[in-house]
């Protein structure tokens, strides 16, 4: 029983790792600029992602305003491509549009296989940059 133990543990362990290795990163591109507190619809920008946990079927993107975090801004659920890049305008979201000033904003991507969630990862931007 104890062999079963460590063998487990050392699963674990192991997808622990490979989930904390997963990072994602992305550029806002040429989304129309916002500052009126009123955000366009506008199509994602390009993901890059790195270490993707084994296994992952789907990867869910979400975007948040870390100075309103009560504002949806949506996202998306995609299929992953092999090569980890998500090209933009694969789904919409309500654009970065802060009414004061700049805000700092974070694309949270959640890897998936059906409804387990593999791992997560985060970027954040200040908007406008």
């Amino acid at each position: 029983m104890r062999a079963f133990s460590m063998a487990t543990l050392a699963v674990c362990l192991s997808a622990s790792a490979a989930a904390a290795d997963f990072s994602i990163s992305f550029e806002w591109g040429d989304i129309p600029r916002c500052t009126t507190g009123r955000p366009n619809v506008v199509g994602n920008p390009r993901f890059i992602l790195s270490d993707v946990p084994p296994g992952t079927d789907t990867i869910e993107f979400r975007l948040k305003d870390l100075d309103v975090p009560g504002y949806n801004h949506g996202g998306g659920r995609l299929r992953v491509g092999q090569d980890g890049a998500i090209p933009s305008g694969t789904f919409n979201y309500k654009s970065p549009c802060p009414p004061n000033g700049v805000h700092t904003y974070e694309w949270r991507a959640t890897a998936r296989r059906g409804n387990q969630v593999l791992g997560q990862a985060a970027a954040r931007r200040r908007y406008p940059e």
